[in-house]
């Protein structure tokens, strides 16, 4: 396996840095992109009485801060599930972060998740979207089955499912780590927000898939 930092992958003729935050940087498009940052899931889970450190929140807003920062995008694109679920006190925090980056263009690509009220994205100037084309790549939130790719425009990149991948040692241990998963005709990100889940994907023979460490990623296949 060959092991590298923020990962330059040349797909398409396009030329993206797919980075361990698990976001990827299109260079041509000088865009930022995730899938799956869930905001308010923490405040989402407090407000029912589950006990979770608050600073989770504020910990993925700096990570996207530090991203903004390092490699000064254009805009922000957001596949789906941007915001976890109802309104919450954990908006106010992104309300406040908005105001650091208001020249950033932010788009988002609407999830199941996505249920507030879309004036709260329109009055922080957020483009909303069920999908769009950026000439190669078709964003959507939700991957496509086989015979939706073969009547879709453009090479998908979607979130949604969280994936991961296995990795066994010689013995019986195994880790599921998150992943970047370049399939035919669609691109699974790894879901942004650290409270998230993932779930071990089924690779096909010629998937390319990219394993995602804290600070590097890892060419699997």
């Amino acid at each position: 396996m060959t092991i590298c930092a923020g990962l330059d992958f040349n797909f398409l003729d396009q030329d993206l840095i797919l980075l361990p935050q698990k976001a990827i940087y299109w260079k041509q498009q000088k865009a930022l992109i995730a899938a799956d940052v869930h905001l308010g899931k923490v405040g989402h889970f407090r407000k029912a009485g589950i006990a979770v450190p608050r600073n989770m929140e504020q910990s993925d807003l700096a990570t996207l801060s530090d991203l903004i920062f390092e490699h000064k995008p254009q805009k922000l694109i957001f596949l789906g599930d941007f915001f976890h679920s109802d309104m919450n006190a954990d908006w106010e925090w992104f309300r406040l972060w908005r105001q650091q980056f208001v020249k950033l263009e932010i788009i988002l690509i609407r999830g199941n998740h996505d249920i507030i009220n879309d004036q709260h994205y329109i009055d922080l100037n957020i483009a909303l979207h069920d999908e769009l084309l950026i000439d190669p790549f078709l964003m959507l939130h939700h991957p496509l089955s086989e015979e939706k790719l073969q009547q879709t425009e453009g090479y998908v990149f979607c979130g949604h499912i969280h994936p991961g991948v296995s990795l066994r040692g010689r013995g019986r241990q195994s880790i599921t780590i998150p992943c970047f998963a370049f399939g035919e005709r669609q691109a699974i990100l790894p879901s942004f927000g650290r409270f998230t889940g993932r779930v071990a994907i089924r690779q096909q023979k010629d998937d390319r898939i990219f394993g995602v460490l804290e600070d590097k990623v890892i060419v699997i296949g």
